[in-house]
């Protein structure tokens, strides 16, 4: 007799859901591909400055759709791509974790500039990338234009904010992580 316990079925459950997603014939590379692409050119066409600090980035990683909601704990998470030389070359995927008085859900799109190659290959090379104290932000409010003078970005890391859309009130203290996805 065969006896199912909560723990074998979620189990079972679990290796059968994780069966679905080998990567077979998976296009998700393409459709991040894609919207990495939309991404670039909404930030280039909102955001002035962006095209010559794209410029003169030794590569940059793209999200072009992070998720965030917040009710007390909060979480965001996106996938996207490091590109170098206009060229997706790996695929990443930021989680982040928040806990304060926060509510509301929002999405947002980011690319971090890695103004030099030692930021670059400090990124590539980790396990798993958390932003610190090296990386400068310069944030897109919506209405407002924010010009990027990138003579005066100093910082190994630029991270730009763009494409924001919903509403999250609060103030948190959060945690994020970079984690590169193989495919």
């Amino acid at each position: 007799m065969n006896k199912w316990t909560r723990r074998a079925f979620i189990a079972g459950a679990g290796s059968t859901v994780a069966a679905c997603g080998n990567g077979i014939g998976n296009s998700r590379g393409s459709r991040i591909d894609y919207r990495v692409n939309l991404a670039l050119q909404q930030m280039y066409d909102e955001v002035p400055g962006s095209r010559d600090l794209a410029d003169r980035a030794a590569g940059m990683l793209v999200m072009p759709t992070v998720t965030k909601a917040g009710f007390g704990w909060g979480g965001a998470y996106g996938e996207g791509a490091l590109v170098i030389g206009g060229a997706p070359v790996d695929y990443y995927s930021i989680a982040q974790g928040s806990w304060g008085f926060q509510l509301g859900v929002q999405q947002y799109a980011h690319t971090l500039f890695f103004m030099n190659q030692d930021a670059l290959s400090n990124f590539r090379n980790s396990a798993g990338w958390e932003v610190g104290a090296d990386a400068e932000y310069v944030l897109k409010n919506q209405g407002d234009t924010v010009g990027i003078d990138s003579t005066r970005l100093r910082s190994p890391v630029v991270a730009l904010i763009y494409g924001r859309a919903g509403l999250i009130v609060g103030a948190t203290l959060e945690g994020t992580k970079y984690s590169r996805i193989i495919r």
